[in-house]
């Protein structure tokens, strides 16, 4: 494949790059985003994946072709998504197909049954080899630098090994990590220049909604009214100064208590749009509920499920999240935004009451 350049104007400044996380990070990218990134005009070996900058990835996959060098394997991996091909070198022991002999004393110490170190050494080093010698079929875990080479997209393997996995456990809990790390990190843009400054506004914003979401937590909540945890909040918020005589005049600007509910209504607002909180009905009594803590909304989610999986046109693959919301918000409450909706899913297959037949597909068990 060709590689292609990430446009200049839009690539962000090297010195930059360190302030996103996964730059530092072995990235666990589909193979088809891996062979379809595109490749840095400042630094070569860096990637873009929207905008991330990424050196290392992390696959999972079956090894679909093998060739074998004295100093290297070339294998072939397939995840489902693409094929990359992965140079792994080999160790040094792998290239030592001898076993040393024994001396008299270990020959000795064996025959008399007791331990014999140079034995359980070659045991380990036998093992290692099986680790690191695949055969087409076999699950394969990788981890290294992105490199093209040749016109060709490739990984050169800083830690391989075959994985053992008969039922499957390894690659399930992969494909389910895969697309969280998806949403909740590579396919959002990355915050490289914030705003110096709002940093301090941003700062007691995160506090704040930290504040929050670790009292709903601890106290389990099931609903409240922003008046009842705007105490929560008040340390954040900075007193006025006071003025210096008697003739001075005060600065004008917002009071302490207008800073405070302006804070409260931002937190509440990130609770909202992460899906932690939700409004049922919107009135003057501004009453939010917990997501996790509303058994009505979980009793309600998974009796949609169970009802509109067993028909004919969602058998097969089960009913699809969009379809799923549009029902929750006609037969519950119209204001269940996506985000809490998925977190009720979440809930509900991790206590085995619903099962996901693809990313966006829920059946009922």
């Amino acid at each position: 494949m060709q590689a292609a350049a990430m446009d200049p104007a839009e690539e962000p400044p090297s010195m930059l790059w360190g302030l996103d996380p996964v730059f530092s990070a072995f990235a666990r990218l589909y193979i088809r985003d891996i062979l379809e990134m595109t490749e840095s005009t400042q630094v070569p070996g860096i990637y873009f994946y929207n905008l991330h900058p990424i050196s290392k990835v992390d696959v999972l996959g079956t090894v679909v072709y093998k060739r074998e060098r004295e100093d290297f394997f070339c294998y072939g991996v397939d995840d489902g998504t693409g094929v990359i091909n992965c140079l792994c070198w080999k160790s040094d022991l792998l290239k030592e197909e001898r076993e040393p002999s024994k001396s008299g004393a270990q020959l000795s110490a064996a025959a008399q049954g007791g331990f014999e170190p140079v034995a359980e050494l070659q045991k380990l080093r036998r093992a290692q080899r099986t680790r690191c010698r695949l055969e087409i079929g076999e699950l394969l875990r990788v981890r290294g630098p992105v490199k093209t080479s040749r016109q060709q997209r490739e990984i050169k393997a800083s830690t391989y090994y075959k994985v053992s996995d008969p039922v499957m456990a390894v690659q399930i809990s992969w494909m389910m990590e895969a697309p969280q790390l998806y949403r909740q990190c590579y396919d959002k843009a990355p915050q490289l220049e914030p705003d110096a400054a709002g940093d301090s506004a941003v700062s007691s914003l995160s506090r704040a909604t930290k504040i929050l979401k670790d009292f709903l937590k601890q106290k389990s909540v099931s609903r409240f009214r922003p008046y009842d945890v705007q105490d929560l909040l008040q340390p954040l918020i900075s007193s006025q100064p006071q003025a210096a005589s008697a003739d001075q005049e005060p600065v004008a600007g917002p009071s302490a208590c207008q800073q405070l509910r302006q804070l409260l209504k931002e937190a509440l607002q990130i609770l909202q749009d992460e899906g932690a909180v939700y409004r049922k009905v919107k009135s003057q009594d501004e009453v939010y509920l917990v997501t996790v803590q509303d058994k009505d909304l979980l009793v309600a989610v998974k009796d949609i499920i169970r009802e509109d999986s067993r028909r004919e046109k969602y058998v097969e693959k089960g009913c699809h999240v969009l379809h799923i919301l549009s029902a929750v918000r006609q037969r519950y409450s119209l204001n269940v935004s996506r985000a809490a909706l998925e977190l009720v899913l979440k809930m509900l297959e991790c206590n085995s009451d619903i099962i996901s037949t693809s990313d966006s597909h829920y059946t009922a068990i």
